[in-house]
């Protein structure tokens, strides 16, 4: 699913009142455009995956706002493309890209290497995040967890699955009384996690 009609379709975004339906159009528009090109160490093209995660946002997290949903979709834009922040502020806003800021790593904004210290910085930024942004890296979590056993790389599995143990799953835990969705979030990815860990994956 690369063409904007068919991720408007299969997101529901045409089912949206103007206007957001042109700005959820405008979304998948630039979501085709960023991600196309990229691929995941699993060899999928990179855009099924922020479809993924707005998917479960949608019909497992109960999410109807639309903006939360275009978070969603372009929730890994700056990371994968971080000389883009300016064409998606054009046509979605600087509120909007300070949001995608606020969910993306300092070295990727930065377009530099990664160092020691970038993990520690990530994870902070991580437990700043507003209760909207943090769903939206929790449903990102989920869908990461579900494709985790396609990578080829066991040590990114191994960090996936540490990051995930002492970041994410704690803060996810903290957050769930905020709201019904993070309520829901926790639960989904405290499931998968165990499911695979008894598993052995």
């Amino acid at each position: 699913m690369t063409s904007t009609p068919a991720m408007t379709n299969e997101l529901g975004f045409k089912d949206w009142p103007e206007p957001e339906r042109a700005r959820g159009r405008l979304a998948a528009t630039l979501a085709t455009t960023i991600y196309t090109g990229h691929v995941r160490d699993q060899g999928t093209p990179y855009i099924s995956h922020p479809v993924r995660v707005v998917t479960v946002l949608k019909n497992e997290l109960g999410v109807t706002d639309p903006e939360l949903l275009i978070l969603g979709l372009l929730h890994d834009a700056l990371e994968i493309a971080p000389s883009n922040e300016r064409l998606i502020a054009s046509h979605l806003g600087a509120a909007l890209t300070q949001r995608l800021r606020s969910m993306t790593p300092d070295h990727r904004l930065e377009q530099r290497r990664k160092q020691l210290w970038d993990t520690d910085v990530w994870h902070n930024k991580i437990r700043c995040l507003g209760p909207e942004e943090l769903l939206v890296r929790l449903a990102d979590r989920i869908d990461n967890l579900r494709d985790l056993r396609n990578s080829p790389d066991p040590d990114r599995r191994a960090r996936f699955l540490d990051s995930l143990t002492s970041t994410y799953l704690p803060l996810a835990e903290k957050s769930r009384a905020v709201s019904p969705p993070l309520r829901i979030a926790h639960k989904v990815l405290h499931d998968e996690y165990q499911q695979q860990a008894e598993a052995g994956t």
